[in-house]
């Protein structure tokens, strides 16, 4: 929603700087807008299946019978979202806002990428080497060969570790891109990654640094999801976290207060990230040849549609 509204512009002039934390326009990894006919066709028969002819039915449906119905994400309505937003940044047409932007190292633990969580407790179907080749086609086609020198697998025990990996990092490049494009309008981005993995029930959390992992730091707050059990560094990782969005939804800049400097996100290949771990540190060197991949890959979906 946060990306919805950087690009929409009905939401000029509404406010000055946007955080987002691991999600932007296209939702998490690389993907288009649904256009409004379409969702509009995806609802006329979901209303076929529960037997519903008019919304008043819908409204009126028990709950236990409304089963089977899924989201689709944003739609291009023609008002709110005149056109698939990725158009919007492309061209630079994007509201002109300062943002913070960033991603966990551990995403694909929340279960947001089928076959590619790592979470000991398992849940799902897990990847194969061959499912995973085929998504790979499915999704790069011709560069496809490029995706699997990057992540490549040899046998089915490390192709859900590759899906992981692959998922986490497709989510650092639609952050950091955002953040980049922001720079190209003359404004302020900040990107971070996450990597902190806090105390669940009295011992670091068996997801890692998940989806959502960053959300009760951010907060300063130790009581923001079940189970929590934090120890002093958990306590200071909020702490400085909190301190640096507080900074920037105040003044537009993360950094002060005796914080490690945070350097401003410019450029997709050369720019780098404030990584949150145990303790605030710039990264070493940007994941260059991973985000090369999918910024191409982004282009050519775009091609592909006849978007550009």
């Amino acid at each position: 929603m946060v990306g919805a509204l950087v690009g929409s512009p009905q939401a000029k002039g509404l406010f000055n700087r946007a955080i987002a934390q691991s999600g932007g326009w296209m939702g998490l990894t690389i993907g288009r807008m649904r256009s409004g006919a379409t969702a509009q066709a995806d609802g006329a028969k979901a209303m076929d299946t529960l037997g519903v002819k008019t919304i008043r039915e819908l409204r009126v449906k028990p709950l236990d019978e409304l089963t089977g119905l899924t989201a689709g994400g944003l739609v291009v309505d023609g008002y709110l979202i005149p056109e698939d937003e990725s158009l919007t940044f492309m061209n630079g047409k994007q509201n002109a806002v300062d943002v913070l932007t960033g991603s966990n190292k551990d995403e694909a633990n929340f279960g947001i990428c089928p076959g590619a969580g790592l979470n000991p407790r398992g849940g799902g179907t897990p990847m194969t080497a061959d499912a995973f080749k085929a998504s790979a086609q499915r999704r790069f086609g011709e560069i496809a060969d490029q995706f699997l020198r990057l992540y490549p697998v040899a046998s089915d025990e490390n192709a859900r570790q590759m899906a992981h990996q692959a998922c986490a990092e497709e989510i650092t490049w639609n952050m950091r891109q955002w953040a980049a494009a922001q720079e190209r309008l003359g404004k302020k981005g900040y990107t971070y990654f996450f990597t902190h993995v806090q105390n669940v029930n009295g011992a670091p959390s068996p997801q890692g640094a998940t989806h959502t992992a960053e959300i009760s730091f951010a907060w300063n707050n130790p009581k923001g999801q079940a189970n929590q059990t934090w120890t002093d560094v958990d306590m200071k990782v909020a702490d400085q976290m909190s301190s640096y969005w507080v900074n920037f939804i105040t003044r537009g800049d993360p950094n002060g207060g005796g914080l490690p400097e945070w350097p401003r996100y410019k450029d997709l290949n050369s720019g780098k990230v404030m990584v949150i771990g145990d303790a605030p540190q710039v990264e070493s060197a940007p994941p260059v040849a991973k985000l090369t991949f999918f910024q191409a890959a982004y282009q050519r979906m775009l091609k592909s549609t006849g978007t550009n």
